[in-house]
């Protein structure tokens, strides 16, 4: 075999469109040098677990049944060295397990990224619709017989690597990777499955593919961040899932798609629900049904059943409380960071205050601090970030509103039970945020700076409530 190393040319001149840009450049190379018709795409960090995967992938490809429709054979990400109780849901066991299992029931799974077997052919238009590049050598079924040291090769990839080379060409929009989103996994897996081609989930006992993941929690904001701002970008696309995706893909594929997108606005329930409720119970105004009302058991009922079902899901895909916990727990981490940063960097790039960047997350692992941290299961926060601002906010009015809620509640009585269940579910939610913030001396606790500066706005929304709750 060949193994063939490929820089391309950049130029300020010309968009270089992130990762989908290079994935498209090696597709045009290896199409003039061999053209095969199948093609894996992995991650720089992530390595061959198990010597069988391409036989699982050909089962599929090759198989006459299903292959002339079928876009890309999908693996699970799986990584290495997370820690026994996965501290910051690395595993991301929902988004890259259980929901697959449920598109694979419809047209397939989405596309994330790595771990993926392509049929070359599914780059060039729908199925029934093959869609001509614009030189014979680019095209899915062009045999490659020159040698591929030959010059007349040679000098052909080279001219397709160049940074001008797409201009006035389909490349992005109609062939190959598209461009549009920095998410580009997402929405070139959206847009297959828009023009026709299934998809499979193939997940064998023994993982495929295995690669490395963040151990400090602002690497994983950032890289949460960046993939807010990708699927906010989905929304208002001219092939958003919302509107061509239902009218492509039918209800429930759509709905599917739509679920990512929704992501990033998690953070406005989030930031409602963990803020309000406390400053409202705070001044003794009553948001949810009191404890005599029959409705207080409608509540009761919802929370603990939309949790229960969620736990179940997580243990029947092989996982524990303690991960199941974990992940919720950074559910509403990410949601009051990078989701909510992420909406607002979005914001700033539609009005042009901000230019989109595609930030490589750092997986590196150098740091015997915080490597003995992530094992003890303790949170890293970094270097000092804004990012952790609200949450911080968040912690503190909740702290502070459920001492208010416990002392009412023994001193006077009251019926404002779930705003006080509420700020006390917050409260253990945040156990690891008070230990950064008042007990921890190490490099990994949150910077004064930013508990200050939360404590500041947290006194502020507690005073504003007095104006606006009274």
């Amino acid at each position: 075999p060949n193994l063939i190393y490929v820089s391309r040319e950049k130029r300020r001149s010309s968009p270089h469109h992130f990762k989908a840009g290079a994935l498209n450049t090696l597709l045009r190379v290896s199409s003039v040098m061999t053209n095969a018709p199948i093609i894996l795409t992995l991650d720089c960090d992530m390595y061959s677990n198990n010597p069988s995967t391409p036989l699982h992938a050909l089962c599929y490809l090759s198989d006459p049944k299903i292959s002339p429709g079928l876009g890309f054979v999908q693996f699970p990400q799986k990584f290495q060295e997370i820690n026994r109780n996965d501290t910051y849901a690395s595993e991301h066991k929902r988004a890259f397990g259980i929901n697959m299992v449920g598109y694979d029931g419809l047209m397939g799974p989405i596309h994330v990224g790595t771990g993926c077997f392509f049929n070359r052919r599914a780059f060039y238009g729908p199925p029934a619709s093959l869609i001509l590049p614009e030189i014979d050598e680019l095209g899915s079924y062009h045999i490659a017989d020159k040698p591929i040291m030959t010059r007349e090769v040679l000098e052909l990839a080279h001219d397709v690597a160049g940074c001008n080379y797409e201009r006035n060409t389909n490349w992005g929009s109609k062939i190959g990777f598209r461009y549009g989103s920095l998410v580009e996994d997402y929405y070139t897996g959206f847009m297959l499955h828009c023009e026709g081609w299934r998809s499979v989930f193939c997940s064998p006992k023994r993982v495929a593919f295995v690669g490395d993941s963040p151990k400090c929690l602002t690497d994983i904001a950032v890289q949460q961040m960046r993939w807010s701002i990708g699927l906010l970008e989905m929304v208002f696309l001219k092939y958003s899932p919302f509107t061509y995706g239902f009218k492509s893909l039918g209800l429930l594929m759509g709905l599917g798609y739509c679920h990512y997108v929704l992501w990033p606005f998690l953070s406005i329930p989030l930031i409602v629900y963990g803020l309000l409720p406390q400053l409202a119970m705070l001044y003794g105004v009553s948001i949810f049904p009191k404890t005599l009302d029959p409705w207080f058991w409608l509540y009761i009922f919802l929370f603990i059943g939309a949790y229960a079902q969620d736990l179940s899901d997580f243990l029947l895909e092989g996982g524990t409380y303690r991960k199941w916990w974990n992940n919720q727990r950074m559910w509403m981490i990410t949601g009051l960071s990078s989701f909510f940063f992420g909406c607002i960097e979005f914001t700033l790039n539609i009005l042009n205050l901000s230019t989109p960047e595609f930030n490589v997350t750092s997986k590196a692992n150098d740091d015997d601090e915080q490597r003995k941290r992530y094992e003890e299961e303790i949170f890293d926060f970094g270097s000092s970030s804004s990012m952790f601002l609200p949450l911080t906010t968040v912690a503190i009015v909740n702290l502070f509103a459920f001492v208010w809620g416990l002392y009412s509640l023994l001193l006077c009585g009251g019926g404002l039970c779930i705003e006080l269940m509420l700020a006390g579910f917050a409260v253990v939610n945040c156990l690891p945020i008070y230990e950064a913030m008042m007990v921890r001396k190490d490099d990994g606790k949150l910077p004064n700076r930013v508990c200050f500066s939360a404590g500041i706005l947290a006194l502020v929304l507690i005073v504003s409530g007095y104006f606006f709750l009274k």
